[in-house]
């Protein structure tokens, strides 16, 4: 989105407008149960000034009547009108949720360009909780208007002077409670961006947990979090304190604004200008205003905090992609996903033409990369070995687009990689990294969460070596797999990780260091495996492991980012000493 995305005022206005039929539902039926609640001491008073005084039974039970009618609708109203708020609410906090999590899953990339996974958490639930908030605070706002108003036009009926109080002063307590909530929305934007970074913290550690221990590197995670928690909560304390700070002093102002109403109004009953019945209900109007006055303070609290949790949304959202979107298609009569809601935008999984999976780079520079020349033809199994881990991350970046070359190009079936949609680079060439996560579910389903159609998922899990883990656990494939595969061994999970890959059956398929947490003798049968699955595919394994070198069709060698050697693997290891230090020691 970049430049053109939306502004923190843009996410706001699209959560209300999105759920303006609630909101002004919510608004009419708050307006109605406000209005009468204040009607209710109206009504006090002129049951004391018609029926009471007189000692009139038959004007006490219609008045009466008239009370519990008025109770009645305001109770139905508020009941209602509650309820549309809160669809509000939690629709457009849905919403929101949704278009973050499209966002960030988009395959340009780039809303997640520095960002913890516990902050894009924090950020999807409670800052989108904030932003739907708005909703509800606008229709309690616009019920709390109309309580004043209605106030206002009751005392101006009793007394001129009374209503002027109300019609002038209520304004600039509205103003001043405004310019009391700055400060909260500043520390509230603030707070949210310290409770996210602890979070992201918090979840960095727990995925980790198991190296920490290993590394016995306890003690310093638990400092480092301990002093992210620790500025969490100051934020959190200073954002309290400017909210305390702002609701008491309006809380002090509304009082002293009361007091004044009610002042006027025993004054002027002194005098004998207003009856008995009218000074109870400006009395009852002045206690009853107090309410709409202290919910407008809490309002102004919640709108700040809405609008500081809105423009951290829009800056997710207005992330500028990694990648360009491309406008091309990959060669073929068809793609391999079809466009469904114009220029940017694509369907995954939508079969078509299969890419031939030709593979070419030329003169590539990017990170580390100093002018790499690859070239992988359908049906060939390429190895890369690049001794510095930067090259080889640099490498997988730019086949899998989520990074596009400085200079040089990358080919798929001579078609740019940058003239393709993200989306359509990815359903013809998956990049398998080595630390591949496991999702929550059965074996069986972390395995086919990606297969072709027409994969076979059998061959799949015997070619990964993923069979034996099923064959070891007390339900075979139907045991269920806990949060990133966490139940199961690294060695399990490596093999699990790369039977999803071998299932999705792509044209190209690159895969990072697929054995290193297993056994010499399973490393072989795995090897051997998907030498014998991707058969007619193109297949590039980046890996330093000799055992799957050995299966290659030919190594490319890349030192210092540039392209050193390329040879059968058998060549490379009796004639270069460099190749045989990368592999062998």
């Amino acid at each position: 989105m970049g430049a053109g995305g939306p502004s923190g005022r843009d996410v706001l206005g699209r959560a209300v407008k999105g759920q303006w039929r609630d909101v002004a539902l919510g608004s009419a039926l708050g307006a109605g149960h406000q209005a009468g609640e204040a009607l209710v001491p109206v009504i006090i008073g002129l049951v004391v000034d018609r029926a009471v005084s007189r000692g009139d039974g038959g004007q006490l039970l219609l008045w009466t009547g008239a009370l519990a009618v008025a109770y009645l609708i305001l109770s139905f109203s508020f009941r209602f009108g509650a309820r549309a708020g809160e669809r509000a609410s939690e629709a457009a906090a849905h919403g929101l949720r949704t278009d973050l999590v499209g966002r960030i899953l988009d395959p340009a990339g780039g809303a997640d360009d520095g960002q913890l996974p516990g902050a894009l958490t924090t950020l999807a639930t409670e800052d989108a909780r904030r932003v739907g908030a708005v909703n509800m605070a606008l229709v309690l706002a616009v019920s709390a208007l109309t309580a004043l108003l209605a106030g206002a036009v009751f005392l101006l009926r009793i007394s001129v002077p009374l209503g002027l109080v109300v019609l002038l002063g209520t304004p600039l307590l509205i103003w001043l409670g405004h310019l009391l909530s700055k400060p909260l929305e500043r520390r509230s934007e603030a707070e949210q961006e310290r409770a996210a970074h602890a979070s992201g913290i918090a979840a960095d550690l727990v995925a980790g947990l198991r190296v920490l221990k290993g590394i016995g590197a306890e003690t310093a995670a638990v400092a480092r979090y301990r002093g992210t928690s620790r500025d969490s909560l100051t934020a959190t304390l200073r954002a309290t304190r400017a909210q305390a700070w702002q609701k008491g002093v309006v809380l002090a102002l509304t009082g002293t604004f009361i007091a004044l109403v009610a002042l006027v109004g025993g004054r002027l009953a002194a005098r004998g200008e207003i009856s008995l019945g009218e000074l109870v209900s400006a009395v009852g109007l002045a206690l009853f205003l107090l309410g709409p006055l202290s919910e407008l303070s809490w309002l102004n609290s919640e709108f700040a905090q809405g609008r500081a949790s809105a423009s951290r949304i829009a800056a997710v959202l207005a992330a500028p992609p990694a990648v360009p979107a491309g406008t091309g298609r990959p060669a073929g009569p068809e793609s391999a996903t079809t466009a469904t809601g114009g220029p940017g935008t694509a369907t995954e999984g939508v079969p078509g033409t299969r890419a031939q999976g030709h593979v070419r780079l030329r003169g590539v520079h990017y990170g580390t990369l100093a002018g790499v020349d690859l070239d992988a033809a359908p049906g060939e199994v390429v190895g890369v070995v690049a001794p510095d881990p930067a090259d080889a991350t640099a490498l997988l970046r730019c086949l899998g687009r989520r990074g596009d070359p400085d200079s040089g190009s990358a080919e798929l079936d001579g078609v740019e990689l940058t003239a393709l949609h993200p989306a359509d680079v990815r359903a013809a060439i998956l990049v398998a990294e080595h630390d591949a996560d496991l999702f929550e579910g059965t074996l069986a389903d972390n395995v086919s969460a990606a297969a072709s159609p027409t994969a076979d998922i059998a061959a799949a899990m015997a070619a990964s070596g993923a069979d034996e883990v099923a064959a070891s656990l007390p339900h075979g494939a139907r045991t269920a797999v806990t949060e990133r595969g966490r139940s199961l061994s690294g060695g399990q999970r490596q093999r699990v990780a790369l039977a999803r890959a071998l299932a999705a059956d792509p044209p190209v398929l690159v895969l990072h260091d697929p054995a290193t947490a297993v056994d010499a003798v399973t490393e072989a049968r795995i090897a051997a495996g998907i030498r014998d699955i991707r058969r007619e595919r193109t297949t590039i394994l980046v890996t330093t492991s000799p055992v799957l070198l050995a299966v290659t069709d030919r190594v490319v060698l890349v030192e210092g980012g540039r392209v050193s050697a390329t040879a059968a693997h058998t060549e490379l290891v009796r004639g270069r000493t460099d190749y045989r230090t990368a592999v062998l020691s």
